[in-house]
């Protein structure tokens, strides 16, 4: 929800006026013949203006031509062409033109969007001369100020070399002279916004703890600039903006009062404005507030910000009624995440860290129909990729029911008895109301209220003259098989509801695409009940509610993924995924149509690879992907739910075109990953059978193992190897030496994206467990990387880190305990532990640290409790005093305690273990 509220685009055209292009064109082509060989220090300005000129161009020829040039002037003297860049960037004599496409070509060769990239980038700035990168960093101060295009690009210039320089200590007065600018008496208000604006992009980018100690310098100066004393609204604006990206830099200044409460004046005064664009970067501010230092509002919720973001809530500006919804998204998001923070807390008898005040709870009353008054203003075609504050509004009281529960039902019941309204606004806003509050409240308390609904909703998903209100129906009727699935499943209209979705699939893309994922909502509901009904007794279902409908419900979805306007509102994927959702939720009496689905997708997917190997065609490419990896995945869904005799019967078809499909050269690397992915699950239903592909497989596997650049189809490549020991043991000794030094190579690559390695490392105990004691050839290499790998640290308040570095103490002690459990081997004379009983102390280590993080995930928990019980069986008493540790007694009690049944019984029979040796 976070980030589709965030969501936003920014379009942006450059034209040239005034310049001959056909004469730049031509000139182009005459530099080039000898641009390799070029100096810069011998270069024409007047040339370079013109190239520059032409960056922004419309027309195609002559921005190619630019584009060239400047490569290869690049190629031979980068270090030269930046300074020439910052000349004329600092040059007020050129034309606006030029200036600004000096800026975005030196920022290009400073910084970039891909992190590899930049860091290379970073680098290479550092090895310049240190003559010319002053000149560069007084030209682009130079510039600030002068510009008359806004934001500054200067000052994006100015940060970019910051966010290299200020971490090493360089540049060491930066931040002094943008501060003066921006406070000096009687400075020029261009300059000034520009210096703002720099300093906000810096902190936007650079790690708080580079500029603690110039924290206040730079929120004095932000700060000074967003008062209402400042005469400037562009200066303004500019501060809202900065501070909004300084916020996180104020954690001190928020821990007393008087300056917080000093930031708190000036940000609320601010939102107080006629000025649009003041007044949202002002709540923007606010918002980010409520998130970061929450624990501190209370004081100003009763004093300001209630009345300031329902004034905003109500307020005729689109954008400004945004920032009132999101700020109250952002409450419920908070105070939901506290709830679940002091329910964990009360479980381990602690005190939770931050208590909720319940501001939602205590506003329900005032935002909620101001929020159904925003659902009511809309128009039946919106584009959907428009965020306003019909869609912001919908977001937010799906919020709200998840936070405040059953208080919310009477808010919004009586809103949803609009259903029958002549005015069809009000009567999607209606059943909207009641589709977004299904998630959060007892079922209990909405069951009579959903009962009653049911029929209507169908009658209007099936015959309501607005495309709106049929669309949100189908969305609102898939939400309930989801959320309320009791209800719907047990309803005497369940079979008209089927017969409502079967015709909406015949409907408006729009209409059809919530259709397709209500028939997987009601799919995996009623096969869910089905298990419930059967009991342990049985595998799967003999039969559920769907059993009847099953082969006109495969068709009809099979016939919607080829409809003439199937590429819109993504219909095509939704159909597929419905499809896969009722492949994989079938019972045993729907398995005829399984087999005959499968001879479907097959022949798609075969007739789909020939046609594009035999067509000329390469505009289409990206749709060719999407429908391979729609099929493919379709397909590997299908396989699974086979049965292994007739899995094997067509898996000389299957595994044709998966290598097929692997072998073009011009596949996208999802298409890789999907077709990595159903070969490893062919290989999973056809066990050892899969050994007679494997030559033909092998040598795409290697590619995929070093495919470091598409680190997704280097991680489902990983997750091949693990099928692999799954699926051949012992045998798995054949391909192990190759294997592990691909793997070891991949830990090594700097460049290969983080998120693989955990599973690199947990794969080093599948292939452990596979080959059992043959491992021992590994063992130092593999105990090296682990204890390096446990070594790591990251900082707790980056939540993304954080995650990193619990997945990958996971893959750590994952491969471990595949470890112990391979040297262990089958019997007496195989068994290799000993090999291992010098690095036990390290692993013991490694498991109290984990045991004593209060940040460790339940999965963290229970792969530490297996790892222990691992060692202690293996071991025996010799190991008692090694794992003796109160710390360890406390991770298996929290085990125990754990709401998730994997943790909990393996925290169990870990204890189980340790009593057996006296150890607890």
């Amino acid at each position: 929800f976070r980030r589709a509220r965030v969501r936003s685009k920014q379009w942006y055209q450059r034209r040239v006026r005034g310049v001959d292009l056909s004469l730049v064109v031509h000139q182009f082509a005459r530099l080039w013949t000898g641009c390799i060989s070029m100096q810069l220090n011998a270069m024409n300005t007047v040339e370079l203006n013109k190239v520059l000129e032409a960056t922004v161009s419309v027309d195609i020829v002559a921005l190619q031509a630019a584009q060239k040039y400047l490569e290869s002037a690049a190629a031979s003297n980068l270090e030269l062409l930046l300074v020439e860049l910052s000349n004329l960037l600092s040059n007020t004599s050129q034309s606006e033109n030029v200036r600004k496409a000096a800026a975005i070509q030196l920022k290009n060769y400073l910084t970039s969007k891909d992190e590899s990239v930049k860091v290379q980038y970073q680098q290479r700035w550092l090895t310049f001369d240190g003559n010319n990168k002053l000149g560069i960093k007084t030209n682009i101060l130079r510039t600030l100020g002068t510009e008359s295009s806004h934001p500054s690009n200067a000052a994006q210039c100015v940060a970019a070399i910051a966010q290299i320089e200020l971490p090493l200590n360089q540049w060491p007065d930066l931040i002094q002279i943008l501060v003066t600018n921006c406070t000096t008496p009687n400075a020029p208000d261009p300059l000034k916004e520009a210096c703002i604006e720099a300093l906000g992009y810096i902190v936007e980018d650079i790690e708080p703890t580079v500029l603690v100690h110039q924290s206040n310098l730079i929120l004095t100066a932000i700060i000074n600039t967003m008062r209402k004393e400042e005469p400037n609204d562009r200066v303004r604006i500019a501060g809202a903006k900065a501070l909004f990206n300084a916020l996180e830099f104020c954690k001190d200044q928020f821990d007393h009062p008087e300056e917080r409460n000093y930031i708190m004046r000036v940000i609320c005064e601010s939102t107080q404005t006629n000025i649009s664009k003041l007044s949202v970067a002002s709540l923007q501010c606010l918002s980010k507030i409520m998130s970061l230092y929450y624990k501190h509002m209370e004081h100003y919720m009763s004093q300001a910000l209630f009345a300031i973001t329902l004034s905003a809530l109500e307020s005729k500006d689109d954008d400004v009624a945004l920032q009132g919804i999101e700020f109250w998204s952002t409450t419920c998001e908070e105070e939901t995440d506290l709830a679940i923070e002091a329910q964990e807390a009360a479980e381990l008898g602690e005190p939770p860290d931050v208590v909720s005040k319940h501001y939602m709870l205590g506003a329900l009353q005032y935002v909620v129909p101001q929020l159904l008054k925003c659902l009511t203003v809309q128009e039946e075609y919106d584009d959907e990729e428009d965020w306003n504050p019909n869609k912001a509004a919908g977001v937010c009281l799906m919020l709200i029911a998840q936070c405040c529960m059953d208080n919310v039902v009477p808010h919004v019941i009586p809103f949803a008895e609009h259903i029958g309204h002549q005015d069809w606004r009000f009567r999607d806003a209606a059943v909207m109301s009641f589709g977004c509050i299904v998630d959060g409240p007892d079922p209990k308390t909405l069951n009579q209220h959903t009962w009653n609904l049911i029929p209507h909703l169908i009658n209007m998903l099936k015959s309501d003259s607005s495309l709106a209100v049929r669309d949100t129906c189908a969305w609102t009727l898939g939400r309930i098989c989801e959320r309320l699935p009791q209800t719907i499943l047990q309803h005497p209209s369940v079979n008209d509801l089927v017969a409502a979705l079967l015709l909406s699939l015949e409907n408006d893309p729009r209409v059809a695409t919530n259709a397709c994922w209500a028939f997987s909502s009601l799919a995996e509901s009623a096969y869910e009940a089905a298990e419930n009904l059967a009991g342990d007794n049985e595998e799967e279902p003999q039969t559920y509610i769907l059993s009847s409908f099953y082969p006109t419900i495969i068709q009809k979805l099979l016939l919607t993924t080829a409809r003439p306007d199937a590429n819109q509102n993504n219909l095509r994927s939704a159909a597929y995924e419905s499809i896969m959702e009722l492949l994989k939720s079938s019972p045993r009496d729907c398995y005829a149509i399984v087999q005959e689905t499968t001879v479907t997708i097959i022949q798609r997917l075969e007739e789909l690879l020939h046609h594009r190997q035999s067509s000329n065609e390469k505009t289409s490419g990206g749709n060719y992907n999407d429908l391979q990896s729609l099929l493919c995945a379709t397909l590997q869904c299908v396989i699974k739910k086979m049965q292994q005799g007739d899995a094997i019967q067509i898996s000389d078809t299957v595994m044709s075109a998966f290598l097929m499909m692997m072998s073009s050269n011009e596949q996208s690397s999802e298409v890789q990953e999907d077709a990595l992915m159903a070969v490893g699950t062919v290989m999973e239903v056809t066990d050892k059978h899969f050994a007679k592909y494997m030559d033909s497989f092998w040598p795409y596997l290697v590619a995929s193992l070093q495919n470091h650049a598409e680190y997704s189809v280097c991680a489902a490549s990983v997750g091949i190897v693990g099928d692999m020991c799954r699926t051949f043991g012992a045998e798995m000794a054949n391909f192990s030496d190759k294997l592990m030094d691909m793997l070891v190579a991949a830990l090594s690559d700097q460049a290969l994206h983080q998120s693989v390695k955990p599973s690199i490392l947990s794969t080093f105990g599948d292939i452990a467990m596979a080959i059992g004691p043959v491992f021992t050839k590994y063992l130092q290499v593999v105990i090296h990387i682990l204890k390096q790998a446990s070594e790591a640290t990251v900082d707790k308040n980056d939540y993304e880190m954080l995650d990193y570095f619990n997945e990958l103490r996971e893959g750590i002690l994952e491969a471990y305990s595949g470890i112990v459990q391979g040297l262990k081997g089958e019997d007496a004379a195989s068994n290799q532990l000993e090999q291992l009983r010098q690095y036990l102390q390290i692993i013991v280590q490694l498991i109290i640290s984990v045991s004593e993080d209060r940040d460790k995930t339940d999965s963290l928990t229970c792969c530490a409790c297996g790892l222990i019980g691992d060692i202690v069986t293996g071991y025996g008493s010799s190991v008692k005093n090694l794992v003796q540790f109160d710390s360890i007694a406390d991770l298996l009690s929290q085990g125990r305690r754990s709401r998730i049944s994997k943790t909990k019984s393996m925290a169990h029979w870990a204890s189980k273990e340790m009593k057996k040796i006296g150890a607890l």
